[in-house]
């Protein structure tokens, strides 16, 4: 067993070793503008990055806010089961994140999404939208890329497929962004 987690550790540094650091520059800068500004900020995925969502939403808006001061407004669009349930029977599951969107999102707010495959229909469509409704939009992927990184305004890759890896990686991104706030000065 030891070998094969001496392995797992070192192919977690090579994906870590992979986050795109101007990228994340970038991203704290997106995001420092919307706070700002006072524009909302959405963050969605699919199971592990559904709970790296909320994870997030929490850290920048408890944490952060509590830090600098000035709160940020920030939303899952994925703890809500019973809306999203609502919408995926009455809809389609591929529309869940788009329909909450259409009904809180408005130009110049800013849409994150995380995904492995960065092929998830639901976060595609909600891509789509976002960028036909001029919402800023920001994909954290895996290598495969997928469609999002394809139709992101900004796309930070981390340079593995493997799932625990890249969301681990993915939620290193988040970490660092809200800690960038709460105590990297980046108020």
């Amino acid at each position: 067993m030891r070998p094969w987690l001496s392995e797992y550790l070192e192919a977690q540094h090579r994906a870590l070793d992979s986050i795109p650091l101007d990228g994340v520059e970038t991203l704290i800068g997106t995001v420092r503008q919307a706070w700002h500004d006072d524009r909302q900020i959405f963050a969605i995925g699919n199971g592990g990055n559904a709970a790296s969502a909320s994870h997030f939403a929490t850290d920048l808006g408890k944490g952060a806010s509590d830090k600098v001061g000035k709160r940020f407004r920030v939303l899952t669009l994925a703890d809500n089961s019973a809306w999203l349930t609502a919408l995926g029977n009455d809809y389609c599951f591929d529309d869940v994140f788009l329909r909450s969107l259409q009904n809180y999102a408005r130009p110049g707010d800013v849409l994150i999404a995380s995904s492995v495959s960065g092929n998830s229909p639901n976060l595609v469509r909600a891509f789509e939208w976002a960028g036909q409704n001029e919402l800023q939009t920001i994909a954290l992927v895996g290598a495969k890329r997928g469609r999002l990184a394809e139709i992101a305004g900004q796309t930070l890759v981390i340079e593995d497929s493997h799932y625990g890896r890249v969301e681990d990686a993915q939620m290193t991104i988040l970490h660092m962004l809200c800690y960038a706030f709460m105590d990297g000065g980046a108020a």
